[in-house]
């Protein structure tokens, strides 16, 4: 691997900007400083740029196996990587999910052959399988996921004992989705009796309600303080979640976290009138007063981690009536700009984005030398002129379902280059994928 040196750039790291070179040796960032005049094999201009840490996503779906009309795991890391994110921990609802420790391997195998990102799977639990679930190797899987509502196969855990067993027993993080499964059928069944088969998709925050996002969420946390579990809750919705998690002690003492995903920050109700089935997820994008709440909780740090829950479908699919148009939107790629876009309208620094993007997950999740720039860590480092604007098309969109709810929208702020693990993976519109990620490892 060619050594690499970056010059001249605004580095953004552990809160702070500093102006200064980058040395990249054997993958690893070996030093920094104002000035670095060693040679290289590759020198990078950095002038004017921004570098921040790659990007850790805890919570993508990229379909395979099973599913691979709609992503793969070749076509959606290099998404992720034009993007900026360089590390990615997939979800295990894919087909069959990963719900033994054979099947988990089998992902792991197809992307070390075809990640160009770095890469973790989520160990699947379902309502009999916490013997399999046990043998899960804490330094080498990124957690366990388990579904407190609605899902398919057999992924919802909605049995009390096996609930129990799981937050008793694991000794890894779990993930949580949080919604109850009861009231999503009970508001399913009212909307049905009233509107039919044909409901208006402006009513799917209503159907997968503040109430059943609440009911489940709080449960986990009940279930978490009582055996003291490392509970992660995913995409967090509401105003009312909010009031479960802390922010008066540091993450890395925290044993129950959150995350909020760009599309609850982005996007609210009033945005179905336009977008439609496009933005139809899991839990809903809800109304504007919900919108509202999440940024303040994100700033303060009730919410720890920025992901996006990429959840590819093709265009045809998601072009049915409400219960057949799957829910799930593409973002891996374009997280980062929805996030410039906000620093650009003065909600957020480049620091606390950098904190809640790159340097928080690796804390939460434990990742081994990744998440900083920091010498001796994993050169996982993306180049970003935050002034330059660009158009999202049809050719620059690189997922395999061809579609962005952001399509036709000028973004300001461009990923240039993207490194991983010390490799220069994506170079002004062009993929050099000669060598793939590597699998992230953890530390106890």
């Amino acid at each position: 691997m060619k050594s690499i040196l970056i010059k001249g750039a605004h580095i953004v790291n552990r809160g702070k900007i500093t102006a200064g070179d980058v040395l990249i040796k054997g993958g690893r960032i070996e030093r920094i400083d104002p000035v670095i005049n060693t040679g290289a094999g590759l020198e990078i201009n950095a002038e004017g740029k921004y570098l921040i840490p790659g990007i850790i996503d805890d919570q993508v779906h990229f379909r395979e196996p099973g599913l691979t009309h709609k992503a793969n795991l070749y076509s959606e890391p290099r998404a992720a990587v034009a993007g900026g994110t360089t590390s990615f921990m997939e979800m295990p609802n894919t087909k069959p999910p990963a719900l033994t420790q054979e099947l988990l391997q089998q992902k792991y195998d197809i992307a070390a052959k075809n990640s160009l990102a770095n890469y973790s799977f989520f160990m699947g639990a379902s309502n009999d399988n916490l013997e399999e679930v046990l043998k899960t190797d804490a330094r080498m899987v990124c957690g366990i996921k388990v579904f407190m509502g609605s899902s398919t196969g057999n992924m919802l855990v909605d049995d009390e004992a096996t609930l129990e067993g799981l937050f008793s027993k694991v000794p890894v993080l779990i993930a949580t989705h949080c919604e109850d499964e009861a009231t999503v059928r009970a508001n399913e069944r009212a909307y049905r009796e009233k509107y039919g088969e044909d409901i208006p998709v402006k009513y799917h925050p209503e159907i997968r309600s503040v109430e059943g996002c609440y009911k489940s969420s709080s449960l986990a946390v009940e279930l978490a303080r009582r055996y003291d579990t490392r509970l992660h809750i995913l995409h967090i919705s509401t105003a009312k979640e909010l009031e479960l998690f802390r922010n008066d002690i540091p993450l890395e003492q925290k044993r129950i976290t959150a995350e909020v995903c760009v599309h609850h920050l982005y996007f609210n109700s009033n945005d179905y009138a336009s977008l439609g089935t496009q933005i139809k997820c899991n839990p809903a994008i809800k109304s504007a007063e919900h919108q509202a709440a999440l940024f303040p909780a994100l700033l303060d740090n009730r919410l720890d981690i920025i992901a996006t829950d990429h959840a590819p479908h093709t265009w045809e699919e998601k072009q049915n009536s409400y219960f057949q148009a799957p829910s799930g939107v593409p973002l891996v790629q374009h997280s980062l700009n929805v996030m410039l876009e906000f620093y650009h309208q003065g909600k957020i620094s480049l620091e606390r984005i950098v904190e809640k993007m790159c340097h928080a997950p690796a804390t939460c999740f434990r990742i081994d030398n990744r998440g900083f720039i920091d010498e001796g860590y994993w050169a996982d480092l993306v180049l970003v002129d935050i002034d330059a604007n660009w158009q999202v098309s049809k050719d620059t969109i690189y997922y395999k379902c061809g579609w962005s709810p952001f399509e036709g929208h000028t973004f300001r702020g461009r990923v240039s280059s993207t490194l991983v693990s010390g490799h220069l993976a994506y170079h002004e519109g062009r993929f050099y994928e000669d060598k793939k990620g590597e699998r992230l490892a953890f530390f106890d």
